[in-house]
């Protein structure tokens, strides 16, 4: 079921479009890779679904109707500019955020504590924020978001700078939390933490969705590869009509080609030399997402 409805985002700064018409949706006990260059209209859409700017068209939905103000308090949001108080300490902060969001003052200071103990920063709750690193500061910031027991999760950028003990504690937090059935939305631009996480993506460019889908689903747009070790260099490759080299290291090369046949790769491969490998070969989203905005710069 799709729990949150983007349609039709129109968003205008004098003659810059930060977005133009876009469309996706997140279901429940879903994560959703945001994805796109900076500048791309990410941050825009997600300040939109939050209620921090308005939209010059289009709707935001929440399951089915018009997301309220309501609706925006049971969001739990992470912004890319950390919002922090830097003089506060860590765990009166997530007490007082938690009684913005209507908890009592014994739940909110259970719920903090709940979560500074999940995320691993329990032990620095009694710390100046600005005086905890950089990643314990991010922790304490997602803790944030997630204090109010929110039924959506908007977060921008959340495992920026992170070190990769750090990035496993908060993915796995996501992951439990899509299981308890809570969307959860956010942009990065570590490509392989994205493929690794979501369940789908979408790729915005210039203020358009240009790509939406499981990372197997984006992989049918792109051009078939073929992975072959053996022959000891990628001059085979033009015996073989509409292919192309991506790279070649040593006996390893990995072809496009312009269909999904790959017995003409392979014939000609065999006809250099001995073939020790034949496989198609899975793009990356990185990969994916080269050749989709390539694409899509192409048709324009």
């Amino acid at each position: 079921m799709t729990a949150l409805e983007i349609e039709n985002l129109t968003k205008r700064y004098g003659d810059l479009k930060a977005l133009d018409g876009a469309t996706f949706g997140v279901d429940a006990g879903e994560i959703f890779g945001f994805v796109g260059s900076n500048g791309a209209g990410k941050t825009t859409t997600m300040r939109i679904v939050l209620g921090v700017l308005a939209s010059d068209a289009g709707e935001v939905r929440w399951n089915g109707r018009p997301l309220t103000l309501d609706d925006r308090r049971r969001i739990g949001y992470m912004p890319e500019e950390r919002g922090l108080y830097p003089r506060m300490r860590g765990g009166d902060q997530l007490e007082y955020l938690a009684r913005l969001h209507g908890l009592d003052a014994p739940a909110a200071r259970a719920s903090a504590e709940r979560w500074a103990e999940t995320l691993g920063v329990a032990e620095r709750l009694g710390d100046e924020v600005q005086k905890l690193s950089l990643g314990n500061q991010q922790r304490v910031q997602l803790a944030a978001a997630l204090v109010h027991d929110p039924d959506l999760l908007v977060l921008d950028e959340p495992f920026s700078g992170l070190d990769p003990v750090a990035v496993d504690v908060m993915s796995g937090v996501l992951r439990e939390r899509a299981r308890a059935g809570v969307p959860v939305i956010f942009s990065s631009h570590q490509l392989d933490l994205v493929e690794r996480l979501c369940d789908r993506v979408g790729i915005i460019k210039t203020g358009r969705m240009v790509a939406v889908g499981s990372i197997d689903e984006l992989r049918t747009t792109d051009r078939p590869r073929w992975v072959v070790t053996g022959p000891p260099d990628g001059l085979w490759v033009q015996q073989v009509p509409g292919a192309r080299v991506l790279t070649s290291d040593g006996g390893r090369t990995v072809v496009e080609t312009a269909n999904g046949d790959g017995q003409a790769v392979l014939r000609a491969a065999l006809a250099a030399g001995p073939v020790h490998e034949f496989a198609p070969a899975r793009p990356s989203l990185t990969d994916l997402f080269r050749h989709v905005v390539a694409s899509e710069e192409v048709s324009r």
